[in-house]
């Protein structure tokens, strides 16, 4: 299935298009799952995103579809049941980019045994048809096997469940793509300056300006949503410049090393760290996550970056487990994502364990629609809440959700090697551009298997714009080994030089930036 996502004809279908049904801003999880819902239920819809698909907390999870081990253990129980059945409905509709993951919780006493093999048990029932495996026992031996590297001092065994992994930018530019596929205009890089109203007060579109020339658009709507995760403040004070803030921020910090740390498929969990909170050890494209903290955080920004204490944290945590353990030096990068958490009004405490992951809809006055919390395993239903709530706040035609069982850009069963499989469908068309032109099987970088071939196609598309929107999220290298992306930056800028019509000077400052950029992801 190819349709048109280049960028030049996507601002043609704005230009062209007088009234909108749904305006939506912010191009992370919620935003382009509520385009593609309410494209596939035939509305008129233009998504902008003021940098790229998934540039913010989006693309910088722990790489998790779960029903929330931790909600659990706080008694969500509701807000568990709901995130297993989208957990089971995202394996269904985006089979390329998300598969079960076996997790191994280490344990050092019986009474720990019994805890949470009873919790998981119940994880599982939780899961009811769409359950992906089944909680089990294991032996000190069991536990050794499947992690090698686990400290044995008091060991007693251990316990294997089963959860959801995926790839969280992949599966966003999926979504762009099916969105797209449905009708819908989805534009990077264009900025909401301005909220418009009518006499009555009431919002009836948007002033936005395109950061690439910095041309200004006024466009009408019938609705707009406010999807823009830690930003959803900024929006609602275009709206109401009285406005208190939403959103209580939490920063999330991550650390990548090799994948000899863990040594085998399997994830570690560790259930309880030294501050209470949950750490996990994930295998992801032949790399190891180690994360992740929770911490609040006064300030929102696009590149948040992990703070010392974060990264000191978790390498203390891995060197209670493992042996050998990860120091600073093998550290492959680092990186944070904000979650844009709905602080209760009367929640004053520093701590943000307590505040809820579950999402909130808000209808203002002006009949402004805002999203917020929320997280990737829910976007669906996210989604879904939102157009049903703009349907009713625009007067608009009452047609039924259609994403229960909408295949996603790319699905399919079928596996292949290595990074290519997320590409889904998609793979055989790359596959065909390398054989029409050998010198793009050349790999960007050393000791990495993605090519130039991915280059040229991201350009052609998957709507990047920057070296960063390739090296960062169309590939992972940037959050897998920040060195080598540095090294094969100036080969992609090259490409998109090329494809894109850029100047040398572009292709330069282009390089320039991104190196800026990956100083974020290292030490």
């Amino acid at each position: 299935m190819q349709f048109d996502t280049a960028r030049i004809n996507q601002l043609e279908k704005l230009k062209q298009t007088t009234l909108w049904d749904f305006v939506i801003i912010g191009g992370g999880a919620t935003g382009l799952g509520t385009a593609v819902d309410a494209a596939s239920r035939g509305f008129k819809v233009l998504l902008i995103e003021k940098y790229d698909f998934a540039k913010g907390t989006s693309s910088k999870s722990t790489k998790l579809v779960h029903g929330g081990v931790r909600y659990l253990a706080n008694g969500d129980i509701k807000l568990v049941i709901g995130a297993l059945k989208e957990r089971g409905l995202l394996f269904k509709n985006a089979p390329h980019v998300s598969s079960a993951q076996s997790f191994v919780i280490p344990l050092y006493s019986t009474f720990d045994k019994l805890k949470y093999l009873i919790g998981l048990k119940l994880y599982d029932w939780l899961a009811g048809s769409l359950r992906i495996g089944k909680s089990v026992l294991l032996s000190k031996a069991e536990v050794k096997e499947k992690l090698p590297h686990i400290k044995e001092d008091g060991l007693t065994g251990g316990i294997l469940y089963y959860d959801g992994q995926f790839d969280d930018a992949r599966l966003a530019i999926n979504l762009a793509q099916t969105a797209i596929s449905h009708g819908a205009t989805v534009l990077n890089y264009m900025e909401a300056i301005a909220i418009d109203k009518d006499q009555q007060g009431k919002v009836n579109g948007l002033t936005i300006r395109d950061t690439e020339d910095g041309s200004s658009y006024t466009v009408h709507s019938k609705t707009v949503i406010n999807a823009t995760g830690i930003f959803v403040d900024d929006i609602l004070k275009l709206d109401t410049a009285t406005h208190k803030n939403l959103v209580r921020p939490s920063q999330g910090s991550h650390i990548v090393i090799d994948q000899k740390f863990l040594a085998g498929r399997d994830a570690l969990m560790i259930p309880e760290t030294s501050d209470g909170r949950v750490l996990f050890g994930v295998p992801w494209h032949n790399k190891v996550l180690l994360g992740t903290t929770d911490i609040p955080i006064q300030e929102h920004q696009i590149e948040p970056r992990p703070l010392e204490e974060e990264i000191e944290f978790i390498l203390a945590t891995a060197k209670d487990y493992l042996n050998p353990y990860p120091t600073r030096a093998d550290i492959l990068s680092i990186y944070a994502g904000l979650r844009p958490l709905a602080a209760p009004k009367d929640n004053d405490s520093g701590s943000t364990k307590e505040i809820s992951r579950d999402h909130k809809l808000i209808v203002s006055e002006s009949k402004l629609i805002t999203i917020t919390g929320g997280k990737w395993t829910t976007y669906r239903k996210m989604a879904q809440d939102t157009v049903d709530a703009a349907i009713t706040a625009g007067g608009l035609a009452h047609i039924a959700c259609k994403t229960t069982n909408l295949p996603i850009h790319g699905s399919t069963h079928q596996v292949q090697a290595g990074h290519w499989t997320f590409y889904g469908v998609d793979y055989l068309q790359i596959q065909s551009l390398m054989q029409e032109h050998e010198e793009l099987k050349t790999p960007l970088v050393e000791g990495y298997e993605y090519t130039q071939a991915e280059v040229v196609w991201a350009c052609r598309h998957e709507m990047i714009r920057k070296v960063e929107d390739f090296l960062a999220r169309r590939c992972r290298l940037l959050l897998l080994d920040a060195r080598a992306a540095v090294q094969a930056a100036p080969t992609v800028a090259r490409i998109m030089a090329s494809e894109l019509q850029k100047s040398a000077e572009w292709e330069k400052e282009e390089v320039e930036s991104f190196n800026k950029l990956a100083n974020n992801y290292l030490l």
